[in-house]
């Protein structure tokens, strides 16, 4: 079994070789490489374990159900964090603003839509309640 880290360190075509020995198929053409990776470490994952996939997949319905219902909220004092396109963006939330690349934004919304370039809710793409 290959870890993440070894399969993000190999290139287009030897990912595109491992996808085919896993699913009998080339991967679709427009996925990332990065998402090529993650997807096979974790079918490997799954051909690791010694329960079901559908045992697995009830846990992960199972926390993600949890995770859904207690989402944190943007209070005073939180710090956000989220990767998005292999960086990392930090906001703050301070004094009812929020603080992200040394300055205050009015909204996690704007924040959001410098970050993706395309309109987002704030509150979504952070992972928080509005």
């Amino acid at each position: 079994m290959l870890s993440f880290d070894a399969l993000s360190a190999m290139s287009r075509d030897e990912l595109t070789e491992h996808w085919n020995n896993h699913f009998g198929t080339q991967p679709p053409k427009k996925m990332r490489s990065n998402t090529l990776a993650r997807i096979l470490s974790c079918e490997e994952q799954w051909q690791a374990s010694p329960e079901s996939r559908a045992t697995i997949h009830k846990q992960l319905e199972r926390v993600v159900a949890a995770s859904t219902k207690s989402a944190p909220s943007a209070s005073e004092g939180t710090r956000l964090i989220r990767e998005w396109h292999g960086r990392e963006h930090v906001v703050d939330v301070v004094d009812g603003t929020f603080h992200w690349n040394g300055k205050p934004w009015k909204s996690l919304s704007a924040i959001a839509r410098e970050i993706t370039g395309t309109k987002w809710s704030g509150p979504r793409f952070f992972g928080v309640k509005a």
